[in-house]
């Protein structure tokens, strides 16, 4: 393709995703391309990186537009981004809209005027000392407050980390190979890897590959997952023998690697409201080599839990949540979640601690995880659940890093501060997590 057909497409591309503004971004595009077979791989890369370039960038393009008085449309967002963010000059941008076949029509008189007044308002760029702190910082009114809370005098750093690019990380899958024997086979596929310093299976590549086509990933070797993902999974401890509920299992991630602690020997439960994600659970637990694993799709008037009432070593609670921690990898979710989204789930998420909580043996423990970065899903949350239950108590996260590193000598010091896991990209260089480890009493 032609640099301005990609251009167009990266127009077309923005528009499907405002036609279906609350669908989340990466699902609209594997459609998009799905219906678009004639387009390969480095064209559709080159697509993708420019769309994802305005929607992180939105906030800020938005305020510029308002001030000029332009409507946010796709193809004026991808004029503004070309100016502000990609640094063209005024000429090169209106080139980049030259008409013809496969190619973006030329901008009109209109355009062409609110484009020049744009030009001529933003000498310094795409930030301006007139810009509200969340413009500024990329961060959405709503969250603001929270984030604030979250990173005080850090706050400018974690901003600035969450807008770039998220690493690729994979974990060893210990059913069937070793973190060194992992490397050593995808290096013989050109794929270079570095051990991630926290999780003891983790590793990461220092450029994004397509690891999915791989003969490591196909025969399950290694599995696609974000260090702070493993991290939660670690905490959990789930060991040989145990009875372990993953209780919002979706596509089974952390149920694979609860899996591999346990050397599948005992029995964990899938648990989740969808039936497609179980679905698509089923094929990686194949994959993996992980049989004492079983599913159970949740449904309204569903018994399950209360017939299992105090039956479980070890409850997941990996609770559906903002995803604020995600944001490097779903820059789309800053624009479709608000503060009713928040609400809605902390109610969700204090009725699912309640419910799973009542799948805990006395002695055992329930683990609550998110990958939000807001105290009001994370702490406030977990202070809430033990003033209901007062049978549970926390165990601080330094006595439960220990037993994790009885198990993996390697393990450094634990990330976070405190009694919780709290994972960041700026400070860990790793997604947002929340977790924090609830023990039972006898």
């Amino acid at each position: 393709m032609t640099p301005a057909a990609r251009l167009a497409a990266a127009i077309d591309l923005l528009a499907a995703l405002e036609v279906e503004p609350r669908r989340p971004a990466d699902a609209i595009a594997n459609d998009f391309f799905r219906a678009r077979r004639y387009i390969g791989g480095g064209d559709r890369r080159a697509i993708s990186e420019r769309a994802w370039g305005v929607v992180r960038q939105r906030l800020r393009l938005d305020w510029w537009l308002a001030r000029i008085g332009a409507r946010p449309t796709p193809r004026f967002l991808v004029a503004a981004h070309l100016l502000l963010v990609e640094g063209l000059e005024l000429p090169a941008v209106l080139a980049a809209f030259p008409g013809g076949q496969y190619a973006a029509p030329p901008l009109n008189a209109p355009e062409e005027k609110l484009l020049r007044t744009l030009a001529a308002a933003s000498p310094g760029g795409l930030l301006h000392p007139e810009m509200p702190e969340g413009v500024r910082l990329d961060l959405p009114d709503w969250a603001l407050p929270g984030f604030t809370a979250r990173f005080g005098p850090r706050l400018a750093e974690e901003a600035a980390a969450m807008e770039g690019e998220a690493p690729l990380d994979l974990r060893a899958n210990l059913l069937k190979t070793t973190r060194a024997e992992a490397v050593a086979v995808l290096a013989a596929e050109g794929i270079e890897t570095a051990p991630t310093e926290f999780s003891p299976w983790g590793l990461r590549l220092p450029a994004r590959r397509p690891v999915t086509q791989s003969r490591a990933f196909q025969e399950g070797l290694v599995e696609v997952q974000d260090e702070g993902s493993q991290l939660i999974a670690l905490l959990t401890d789930a060991r040989p023998g145990m009875r372990v509920v993953d209780y919002c299992a979706g596509a089974a991630g952390k149920t694979l690697a609860l899996a591999a602690t346990m050397g599948n020997r005992g029995r964990i439960t899938a648990c989740d409201v969808s039936a497609p994600r179980l679905e698509g659970a089923a094929r990686r637990l194949r994959r993996a080599g992980v049989d004492n694993a079983e599913r159970h799709l949740l449904q309204q008037g569903d018994r399950w839990a209360k017939r299992r009432a105090g039956q479980f070593d070890r409850v997941l609670v990996d609770a559906p949540c903002s995803g604020t921690g995600t944001w490097r990898r779903n820059p789309d979710a800053r624009l479709r979640t608000g503060s009713a989204d928040i609400a809605e789930l902390r109610v969700k998420q204090g009725e699912i601690l309640s419910t799973a909580a009542e799948l805990v043996r006395p002695g055992g423990r329930l683990v609550y995880a998110t990958c939000s970065l807001l105290p009001e899903e994370d702490e406030a949350q977990v202070d809430a659940f033990l003033q209901r239950r007062p049978d549970f108590a926390l165990l601080p996260l330094e006595a439960a890093w220990g037993e994790a590193r009885a198990r993996y000598p390697e393990l450094g010091p634990p990330p976070g501060d405190g009694d919780l896991l709290l994972t960041s990209p700026a400070r860990h260089g790793m997604d947002g997590f929340f977790a924090a480890v609830l023990q039972r009493r006898s």
